[in-house]
């Protein structure tokens, strides 16, 4: 049974990977509260120090502790392994695979425990968010399994699309249309720097803010093109899975020659990195 006592706010956005606060500096310019997320406990640190004026304000909430899938099990767990990168913090990962594949490229992980905690907890006690952006390496879909028990739902979420199973994008949007989803945007986060908002904004005050490179970038009603049907973005992302393929972090072409040059040709010809990385948006079937 739905849980329906849990309202929507709208001036609310829960941003699920806060990281260094990237996002979350842009939303509270734009007049948003914001409840953050992120298990690296040096990050939380050092977004208490960067946010102590809007922390005191009660304009932003920090949250410290790991999301995982635990939540949706019998098995319930206090603590977990999380795989602190060294050399990138953004690849944190509570997920032993991908901390294997952050290792391939390169980097090195250390492993700390941190704390364990329920994402449905908070969405009982602040309120669905207008607005949810998650990024949280290989965890994603955990936060979108938790909406599912309540009848409200945020009008608009982001989450950092899978880019090495079709078979698991194709599960992500799935469950995307089981929450009431049906309209979607690919949203090319290399670049993202290049951003700017549209005059006039739709969403919260306007800011002429500077976007940084790793950063989510605009969301909801400011964002450019159209929104598509899931059969349209099911074909875009059938394209951007023959880059990866080919381009991607572990391509076929990746440090071949060939693969270089073209590479460089196709990043001309289309005016944008390839393969890039992308994030899925996805607006609810209420908004208008």
């Amino acid at each position: 049974m739905l849980e329906n006592k849990t309202n929507k706010q709208e001036n609310l956005i829960f941003d699920v990977g806060i990281h260094k606060g990237e996002d979350t500096d842009f939303y509270l310019k734009k007049g948003f509260s914001v409840v953050g997320f992120d298990a690296n406990p040096t990050l939380i640190t050092y977004c208490r120090e960067k946010f102590s004026k809007e922390i005191k304000e009660g304009r932003l909430i920090l949250i410290e502790g790991a999301i995982t899938d635990s939540e949706n099990t019998k098995t319930k767990q206090n603590t977990i392994n999380f795989y602190r990168n060294l050399d990138d913090t953004v690849w944190g990962t509570v997920s032993e695979n991908w901390a294997k594949r952050n290792e391939k490229l390169g980097t090195r992980n250390e492993i700390i425990e941190v704390p364990v905690i329920n994402f449905s907890d908070y969405l009982r006690k602040y309120g669905i968010p207008y607005y949810l952006k998650i990024d949280i390496e290989g965890m994603d879909k955990v936060c979108l399994k938790s909406l599912l028990k309540f009848e409200q739902k945020p009008s608009y979420i982001s989450i950092e699309s899978e880019k090495i199973s079709f078979t698991n994008l194709i599960e992500e949007l799935e469950l995307f249309i089981q929450l009431g989803y049906n309209n979607f945007k690919a949203v090319q986060q290399s670049g993202i720097s290049r951003q700017k908002e549209p005059n006039p904004v739709k969403e919260g005050c306007k800011t002429a803010y500077q976007f940084k490179e790793g950063s989510s970038g605009l969301f909801g009603r400011d964002l450019s093109g159209d929104w598509k049907t899931h059969k349209r973005i099911l074909k875009e992302y059938k394209k951007i899975f023959f880059l990866y393929e080919y381009f991607g972090d572990m391509g076929k072409w990746r440090r071949k020659i060939h693969g270089r040059i073209l590479r460089e040709l196709f990043s001309t010809i289309l005016q944008k990195p390839i393969p890039g990385w992308y994030d899925t948006h996805a607006k609810h079937d209420s908004v208008q």
